[in-house]
């Protein structure tokens, strides 16, 4: 039978007035109109991105620190918004060897499974949001996660329990730009093409290995003078742990003199104990610095005139032999001049700690990718080592994790293992359809780490050396239009032959 007008009338309004009515409450979810599951799928979408990192690392990374903005850049919901730009940055940081395209495609499947807007299939969108992204929100999230590795390790009691940090040094070759060439030249080597280079800083937390701050700069610029530069990152109370390149009078006076901040570390000074003013203990004495007549370059003159005059050492000489190491003797200058409250023990323990977090700095450059940084201006650059040294706390955040739940060892938690875990089990993670599941997941992680120690090699060498050559081709040492090819051997021995046979 044919229905009227007025049935089909009276059926829709029916239809969608039983959604808003306090009648048939069970069954709105199955009336309720598609529109409005639409809507609220596209807000989910909007706040997801790739793996969903943000949801796996939130107690850890301030949500605030990438707003909306409220006017100008990044005023409006785009599909780059400033926080998916940020977490896309962690996702390529996990895995360095992925292209911003590889990113665009991953939001293509996600936006297509979801129901979301289609996004252009070109990486420029992205990369014209990262460049929007303001430099300071970085800094601010490496101090944040630093801050939350350094909870998750119990506190450590030796050297009356003072914060202790490291100072160390290292260098990174960047893209081949000019804008990069101009901020960071070059070595100028004569048989080889001068990649730029950055020169930089950083502040370790001797407690996780965390990295606290880092000062870059050019070649030209001295690593003493970048430490300079986060002086602001040094309280007073705090002990500065760094080595034979730190251990200066002009460093170790400045430090306690201007900062109130002692220092453990070699000195390139001839340590002799035959000079000393007093002994304190076997291999432990005092010595008397005498302050230098040329002045530091990396001091003004009115920081040099304020230093004192002379600068009271405590020298304290042991045994740090293990197999593999370059240093089987050590003597460390210390300001902490108290053999009671600082034994001799605990300085060497600090320092050869910090041989271990040498190893925070390999992480970097070798796992994580970070020798080589592909920005193509100097602000690409510092917002791609802000975020790898990010990812790097992240993964620290989850190794002290998983030490502190299963009772082990952490410095036996391999961090490639962390990394190869992680990249996986955030794809799970993503799927998780409850919280309940979710949580499961995650201690499966930790589970997973704990279980998976590295194992412990006493008389293993490390030594400073590659065992296989990159590549059998010869190096690019001139500009494409330019570059010739070497010819081949065998295009060479036929040469040749033709030359003894008067042919050529």
């Amino acid at each position: 039978m044919n229905k009227t007008l007025a049935d089909l009338s009276i059926e829709r309004y029916i239809y969608r007035s039983m959604p808003d009515t306090p009648f048939f409450r069970p069954w709105r979810p199955r009336l309720a109109r598609l529109g409005s599951r639409t809507a609220h799928t596209f807000r989910q979408v909007r706040a997801y991105t790739l793996c969903q990192l943000e949801s796996a690392f939130a107690p850890w990374v301030p949500t605030q620190l990438f707003p909306k903005a409220s006017a100008h850049q990044n005023s409006r919901d785009r599909d780059y918004t400033r926080g998916r730009t940020f977490w896309s940055m962690v996702w390529q940081a996990f895995n360095p060897n992925a292209s911003g395209r590889e990113v665009v495609r991953q939001l293509q499947a996600l936006y297509r499974l979801e129901g979301g807007p289609k996004l252009s299939p070109k990486d420029g969108a992205y990369c014209r949001a990262k460049a929007r992204l303001p430099l300071e929100p970085f800094a601010e999230a490496l101090a944040a996660t630093a801050k939350s590795a350094d909870q998750q390790v119990p506190a450590r009691t030796q050297l009356q329990g003072r914060p202790t940090k490291v100072v160390d040094g290292s260098a990174l070759t960047l893209a081949n730009t000019r804008k990069n060439r101009r901020a960071y030249p070059p070595l100028q080597c004569a048989d080889k093409p001068a990649f730029p280079m950055m020169r930089i800083v950083v502040l370790f937390s001797l407690l996780s290995g965390a990295i606290l701050a880092l000062a870059e700069g050019s070649l030209a610029a001295s690593e003493l003078s970048l430490l300079t530069v986060l002086s602001s990152q040094l309280a007073v109370g705090d002990i500065l742990v760094g080595d034979r390149g730190f251990g200066y009078y002009a460093v170790v006076a400045w430090l306690q003199h201007f900062l109130k901040v002692d220092f453990i570390g070699r000195s390139t000074r001839r340590l002799d104990g035959r000079r000393r003013l007093r002994r304190l203990g076997r291999n432990d004495w005092l010595l008397v610095w005498a302050k230098p007549q040329r002045r530091s370059p990396w001091l003004t003159l009115l920081q040099w005139a304020g230093l004192p005059t002379e600068l009271t050492v405590r020298v304290v000489k042991g045994n740090c032999y293990q197999k593999g190491f370059r240093v089987h003797q050590v003597k460390v200058a210390t300001t902490l001049l108290d053999p009671e409250l600082y034994p001799a023990e605990q300085i060497l323990g600090a320092y050869r700690r910090r041989w271990r977090l040498e190893m925070c700095l390999d992480d970097l450059k070798t796992t994580l990718e970070m020798e080589f940084l592909r920005g193509r201006t100097p602000e690409m650059v510092r917002k791609e080592a802000y975020t790898r040294l990010i990812a790097h706390h992240l993964i620290r955040c989850i190794i002290a994790q998983a030490a502190d739940q299963q009772n082990v060892c952490l410095e036996r938690i391999s961090f490639k293992g962390t990394l190869d875990a992680v990249r996986h089990f955030t794809h799970a993670l993503a799927r998780a359809r409850s919280k309940g599941k979710r949580r499961q997941l995650w201690d499966e992680l930790l589970v997973t780490l704990a279980s998976d120690l590295v194992p412990e090699r006493p008389d293993r060498r490390e030594p400073r050396a590659v065992k296989r050559k990159s590549t059998k081709y010869p190096r690019l040492d001139a500009p494409r239009r330019k570059f010739r090819d070497h010819p081949k051997r065998n295009t060479r021995r036929k040469k040749a032959r033709l030359r003894r046979l008067g042919l050529m």
